[in-house]
């Protein structure tokens, strides 16, 4: 056999071993794996069957559980249901009850009026017997009843009125007293009373000749511009600023201090610097009614209203700066109104506004009250504050607490001593209206006006009017006074009977 054969058949023979030995070891470990495959499945059913025995177990647990709940909420609605049907079988009882009962109190009803019928007639029939008898009737025996029980009685009767208006009037007092006295305690500040002189000084009399101008024309064009008169007298060194209209007065007294100081008298200089007085004022104007509202934590205002009130600074009434009067009233109005609980803020808006048609009246037509109401209802402040300012002088109802603090805290800030300076004239005319209405009652003997017009002290016939009648008397002149005069403070009505009896001996 040659070798290569030799050497091939041994390669053959290897290769087949090689193969055998493979496939042997191939078989063997597929057995290996399948034997492990078949252990893992025996474990994982023994896991599987452990799960759901104790799935069974739990379900059956929770089974018993929701059974006994179902159970225990079955006990529950069954004791509730039952309850309910009591409930309602004792509610059909009561029902019951009621409906019996209503039939007793209608019929009950039924027999009173049949019986109040009877009274009736029997009364009328009685009523009827007595004025046959009497001669009168119902009306006539009772009015002649009181009217001998009123003159029996008179005297004891004015006693018990007089005392009890005495006491009711004391402690009202009292209590008034301790409130305003607290509140003017409280506020405090200066009042420096303005007089509306328009007398601009000057540092030398040659300025009288600048300021007039070649033939007038430099004080013709300021007169004409302002809309004032300037009144050149025989004083050296002042010249006088006619004008009713006080914001006129003001800008033409800026003016002139502006040209003044510029030394350019001129027509057109005086155009620039009356303008620029203008502009100034309005600016003034306007921090005038703010430091107001300020002052007062005011801070919801309209910006008109805020102005006007800056023009009322330059209004005086009686001598009384308006605006330091409304800012004064403010202030006391909150802190009355703070002691008996109205509303602070309104009392406040009320009294600082209470005068605000004054800063146009002298333009437009019409009261300030009037000139405010529709002042104040066009720049949509609250109606509260219109109620509270427009009752001030009576033309309207005090419609709210705060009303009636406004027209008190009026009265106190224009009739403290000193605030306001009253004409001659205007004072003579109050004091003989007061005489006048007295006057005009029957019965009435004499009546002076006294203590500066603050007491009447009205003296009547005895022979007329009665102690009863003199608390009448004393009480209709204090309403017509107040209904018919307009008047700071409070006016004192004194009613004197005094009976005299005289005999002459012989």
């Amino acid at each position: 056999m040659p070798p290569l054969i030799a050497a091939l058949l041994g390669a053959l023979f290897s290769a087949a071993l090689i193969l055998a030995f493979r496939r042997r070891e191939a078989l063997r470990s597929k057995d290996q794996e399948e034997l492990e495959w078949k252990k893992l499945r025996d474990i994982a059913d023994l896991e599987a069957q452990k799960v759901i025995l104790e799935a069974k177990e739990k379900s059956s647990t929770l089974f018993e559980k929701i059974k006994k709940e179902e159970s225990d909420r079955q006990e529950k609605l069954s004791a509730f249901e039952s309850r309910l049907l009591e409930k309602d079988k004792s509610l059909d009882r009561r029902d019951e009850d009621l409906r019996v009962k209503e039939s007793v109190l209608i019929d009950r009803d039924k027999k009173n009026e049949t019986e109040k019928e009877a009274l009736k007639e029997k009364e009328n029939e009685v009523i009827a017997r007595l004025e046959s008898v009497a001669q009168l009737s119902k009306v006539e025996a009772k009015d002649l009843l009181f009217d001998r029980v009123r003159k029996e009685n008179a005297a004891s009767l004015a006693e018990t009125l007089s005392r009890l208006e005495r006491e009711r009037r004391e402690e009202i007092e009292k209590k008034a007293g301790e409130i305003i006295t607290t509140a003017l305690e409280r506020y405090s500040r200066s009042h420096i009373t303005e007089l509306s002189t328009c007398v601009f000084t000057l540092k030398s009399e040659e300025f009288k000749g600048k300021i007039i101008g070649r033939e007038g024309r430099n004080v013709k064009t300021l007169e004409r511009l302002t809309g004032v008169d300037f009144i050149f007298d025989e004083s050296p060194e002042s010249i006088t600023i006619s004008s009713f209209d006080p914001i006129r007065r003001e800008i033409a007294r800026l003016a002139l201090d502006k040209l003044i100081r510029d030394g350019r008298i001129q027509p057109a200089k005086i155009e620039e610097k009356v303008e620029e007085a203008r502009g100034e004022l309005e600016k003034r104007i306007m921090e005038f009614g703010e430091e107001a509202v300020y002052e007062l934590g005011i801070v919801d205002f309209p910006k008109e209203i805020v102005k006007l009130l800056g023009q009322l600074h330059f209004r005086t009434s009686y001598g009384q700066n308006v605006l330091h009067h409304s800012v004064e009233m403010a202030h006391l109005a909150g802190m009355i109104a703070k002691e008996i609980g109205a509303d602070v803020m309104i009392a406040k808006k009320g009294a600082l506004v209470h005068d605000i048609g004054k800063a146009i009246d002298h333009e437009v037509e019409g009261t300030h009250i009037e000139l405010g109401r529709k002042i104040l209802e066009k720049a949509g402040v609250d109606r509260r504050v219109i109620q509270a300012m427009e009752a001030h002088h009576n033309d309207y109802p005090h419609a709210t607490p705060e009303a009636f603090i406004v027209t008190a805290v009026d009265a106190l800030s224009g009739g403290r001593p000193g605030a306001r300076r009253d004409s001659s004239e205007m004072y003579l005319k109050r004091l003989g209206d007061l005489e006048r209405i007295a006057l005009s009652f029957p019965g009435v003997k004499t009546a002076y006006a006294i203590s500066g017009g603050r007491e009447v002290r009205i003296f009547v016939t005895p022979e007329r009017i009665d102690d009863f009648g003199a608390l009448e008397l004393a009480k209709n002149v204090a309403d017509r006074i107040r209904s018919e005069m307009t008047f700071p403070g409070e006016i004192k009505v004194n009613v004197i009977r005094e009976l005299r009896a005289t005999e002459i001996a012989r």
